[in-house]
């Protein structure tokens, strides 16, 4: 049984759109003040810039091979089944520390305007749902996804509107937007960790890749799905940076776990909880378009022999990987219970780093396979600077992180060798008949 192809440009675009304007702006702005200063507008710009050179590498890769798997395949055909193995474990690490990150935050201030619950039934009751959600099928997920999204952007230029507003009648200090650096770095250490926090912001390209086996026609879509959620999401991320440094001070910022909330109190007129509620379907929907994007990727994965073939599983009529729904959502879970949300957004931005150069390598090589269908073609230059860019911002990365960060990569190493020397086995007596 294949996956269907249900999914259009305009589907595809408010899915990376909605996945990047998720949780990262709406709750990580504060920790992106924290590390640069009042200038929270300049790393955002960086990281967009940055975050740019690895999807144009990614376009090149889904429109040659428009197929589940993504990065991991893409590994797996350029260096190995190691390689592959390495790079999809990575990824499907980060997308489950992501979405534990998202149901860490769905419990937060936010939620905080309507009710208070224990952390633990928060975590357990949203993944359940959003798990569900994910396996009905991935056009309805999709469906809600648009709805979402529509909710997402509306709240950020209501957010546009009101710090604009708070600007207007002189209340803002538009001074803060030129104040780059912290007591604990200069300008460019601090411009350079705030970008490692808002990088998390613009990753969502990758995991719609890990839908391009069910999207109708992918080598058309991506490019444009792609480059248009990115372009437009870098617009909305500007303006939110400039207000919400303009409007709120930077250490009040910095120490709000709902930071957009504060502008909408500064503004006031606004009731607080309709935004809250603005927020949460944000941070929902990141974690529903992030659980897809693992769920997807597990099932690649298992189909190419690198995971247990269990996880190869559909649900009978919905056509949706159900075993590696269950699997991914629970370990988000037991993840949700342990960390904080900036931890595990640092966390999961060190594992996109070793994919992304992962994937710009493979682009470079891969360059000596042609294929029979036309498809996107990055610049030579693009993947190289998407290398520098990668290894530039794994020097930004906290020793605490490398961490937990190096265990999860220790074990995919040991996973990896233990997979790649099974496949050879499994292989060989083909060989040889």
């Amino acid at each position: 049984m294949a996956l269907r192809r249900e999914v259009t440009t305009p589907l595809l675009y408010l899915f990376i759109l909605g996945d990047i304007l998720g949780a990262g702006v709406y709750v990580l702005v504060g920790q992106v003040a924290a590390e640069s200063g009042g200038a929270v507008w300049l790393p955002l710009v960086l990281a967009l810039l940055l975050a740019l050179l690895t999807a144009t590498s990614y376009a090149e890769l889904v429109t040659k091979y428009p197929r589940a798997g993504g990065a991991s395949y893409y590994a797996h055909r350029a260096f190995g089944p190691f390689a592959g193995f390495l790079t999809g474990f990575c990824m499907l690490a980060g997308g489950i520390v992501s979405v534990a990150a998202l149901a860490r935050a769905f419990g937060g201030e936010y939620l905080a305007e309507f009710v208070t619950s224990p952390p633990a039934l928060v975590a357990l009751v949203f993944l359940a749902a959003l798990g569900a959600l994910n396996a009905y099928g991935i056009k309805d997920s999709l469906r809600a996804n648009m709805v979402a999204t529509a909710i997402e952007v509306s709240g950020l230029l209501l957010v546009v509107g009101l710090g604009a507003w708070v600007i207007a009648r002189g209340d803002a200090d538009l001074g803060r937007l030129t104040q780059v650096g912290t007591s604990s770095g200069g300008v460019v250490a601090a411009t350079l960790s705030g970008a490692v926090l808002a990088y998390y912001s613009f990753v969502g390209f990758e995991t719609s890749v890990n839908v391009a086996e069910e999207t109708k026609d992918p080598r058309r879509s991506y490019p444009r799905a792609l480059f248009g959620a990115l372009a437009t999401a870098g617009v909305v991320y500007l303006l939110v940076g400039l207000v919400a440094s303009a409007a709120v001070p930077t250490d009040q910022l910095v120490k709000s776990s709902g930071p957009l909330l504060e502008v909408v109190r500064a503004a006031g007129g606004v009731p607080t909880w309709i935004f809250s509620a603005v927020a949460l379907v944000a941070v929902a929907n990141g974690a529903l378009l992030t659980g897809i994007m693992s769920s997807r990727l597990a099932y690649g994965m298992a189909r190419d022999g690198l995971l247990p073939r269990a996880l190869t599983r559909l649900l009978p009529g919905r056509g949706t990987p159900w075993v590696a729904i269950a699997v991914t959502s629970g370990l988000s879970l037991l993840l949700a219970l342990t960390g904080e949300v900036a931890q595990l957004a640092s966390t999961l931005v060190l594992l996109l780093l070793v994919v992304f150069t992962s994937v710009n390598l493979a682009v470079l090589v891969l360059r000596r396979e042609p294929v029979d269908e036309d498809h996107f073609r990055a610049p030579t230059a693009v993947p190289v600077l998407g290398i520098a860019s990668c290894l530039l911002l794994f020097t930004q990365i906290e020793a605490g992180v490398w961490l937990r960060g190096g265990i999860l990569i220790a074990a995919g190493l040991i996973l990896g060798l233990v997979a790649a020397r099974t496949k050879r086995r499994h292989q060989e007596p083909a060989a040889r008949a």
